[in-house]
């Protein structure tokens, strides 16, 4: 897989500056606030986080992460960690739609999918690691291990100036389900299993299949 193949989050395929994250962080989750919680509810959450210049014109490019910070924080202060938490899944899982519709090539993905489990989530993991400036931001983004495959992003957006007794980062281990799940083996599943919002020092992904 190319360096210029994966752009999580849908931008452009070119180096950001840090604290800046690709558009599909709002877009994806404006259209689960609308699925979930009726028409209309994608554009009442931005507005009352302050991002009122997106309703009917959804961003395109690279916005800052603060941005994206303020709509998953008035999500949950809204409608409630639980609810939110269903919302960020929704939103994680078209991204990665998304992302295998319009950013990965159909001979990429053929040939991922011909590939054994472990080797097609080292080449994904590659991938993903070259464009982690499309997701994580200012944050840091790091393959941990294979066995079991685990990442970490270190000072995570989604975390930060969150205090929960749960991991808060779903859309992110959304996201990466449905890549692992297309690409990998069809019975993956990623699960947060340590978050700074709960006091860890990284917020931690693990992906497993039979």
């Amino acid at each position: 897989m190319t360096a210029a193949t994966l752009s999580v989050n849908g931008s452009s395929p070119a180096p950001a500056a840090a604290g800046r994250i690709g558009p599909n962080a709002i877009v994806r989750m404006v259209e689960a606030l609308d699925d979930l919680e009726g028409k209309d509810a994608g554009a009442r959450l931005l507005a009352r986080a302050g991002l009122s210049r997106y309703i009917g014109r959804l961003p395109e490019t690279m916005v800052d992460e603060a941005e994206v910070v303020a709509l998953h924080r008035t999500v949950r202060e809204a409608l409630g960690e639980g609810r939110a938490e269903t919302i960020a899944w929704l939103a994680g899982r078209k991204t990665a739609d998304y992302l295998l519709a319009h950013r990965i090539p159909k001979p990429m993905r053929r040939a991922l999918t011909i590939l054994p489990a472990p080797i097609a989530a080292r080449v994904l993991l590659a991938a993903i690691s070259r464009h982690a400036w499309t997701f994580a931001g200012s944050g840091r983004f790091c393959v941990v291990g294979f066995r079991p495959v685990t990442v970490e992003i270190i000072e995570c957006p989604l975390a930060r100036g969150v205090r929960s007794d749960h991991p808060a980062c779903a859309y992110f281990a959304a996201t990466l389900e449905g890549l692992f799940a297309a690409l990998v083996h069809p019975d993956a599943r990623v699960r947060e299993t340590a978050c700074a919002a709960t006091g860890a020092p990284a917020c931690r992904f693990t992906a497993v299949w039979r």
